[in-house]
């Protein structure tokens, strides 16, 4: 099983030029793709005044992160893989793609880049909050710890799929584009009811910067677990032994 290639890594692995840039790459791709889209809701929250969400502003949030992480995957593809997002990393180590010292670099940077970005945010517009991730009325611990899972699995099945899936083809050419088109689409169904998060680092930056964990841990371990299953689910099925991708080694 593909599962057997999951590995710690080499005590100098952490510390490699080619590591240390792939963590780079992911500190700058996930802070291009928080601070657009996290600064086009403070945009519109400026315009409106502050108004209670409506459809155009979840239409704008959605279309501004799928831009974004289009953007964000492509520039970091050559050098990291384009992960911007811990648990798309977390699917490449259950995968074995990446080892777990490789994965820890890459979260520092994933992290710490959300954080920048919110903190230039609130510089840049004057000391507006960057709004940390909650559940709406009505919606329990439950329905978004689910809602997260299943999001986070769309999102990774279609990064196995189109990027990872050694059988990918010419579809690899467009996979960028169609995992910011599948944050997208999921941000219109989860968007009025947890925030639709499926990425940790989108929602550590804000949490941080406004000191606000209410309910954080979801968007840890949902995102985590959807990710997981995904990675599971095509490395055991669709990819099989002999079709692995080689684990990065330096």
């Amino acid at each position: 099983m593909p599962i057997r290639r999951i590995t710690i890594g080499t005590p100098g692995e952490a510390s490699h030029p080619d590591t240390l840039k792939a963590g780079l790459s992911e500190f700058i791709s996930t802070f291009i793709f928080v601070f657009a889209g996290q600064g086009s809701g403070m945009a519109y929250s400026k315009l409106t005044y502050d108004a209670p969400n409506t459809p155009s502003g979840l239409v704008a949030a959605s279309l501004a992160h799928a831009f974004a992480l289009f953007v964000a995957v492509s520039i970091g593809a050559n050098m990291s893989g384009g992960h911007v997002n811990p648990a798309v990393t977390f699917a490449s180590f259950i995968g074995g793609n990446i080892s777990f010292l490789s994965a820890i670099v890459y979260w520092i940077g994933q992290l710490f880049g959300s954080v920048v970005a919110c903190l230039l945010l609130q510089y840049v517009t004057g000391g507006m909050e960057t709004a940390a991730f909650g559940l709406s009325e009505d919606v329990t611990i439950g329905n978004a710890l689910v809602l997260e899972i299943v999001m986070t699995f769309g999102l990774v099945y279609t990064v196995y799929a189109t990027a990872v899936d050694p059988k990918k083809g010419n579809i690899g050419i467009i996979a960028p584009l169609a995992i910011g088109l599948i944050v997208g689409a999921n941000i219109l169904v989860g968007g009025v009811f947890d925030g639709a998060s499926m990425n940790p680092a989108v929602c550590f930056g804000p949490a941080v910067v406004s000191w606000t964990w209410n309910h954080h841990w979801i968007y840890w371990v949902g995102p985590f677990v959807g990710a997981a299953i995904a990675a599971l689910i095509y490395n055991n099925i669709f990819i099989g032994e002999h079709e692995q991708l080689p684990v990065r080694d330096y």
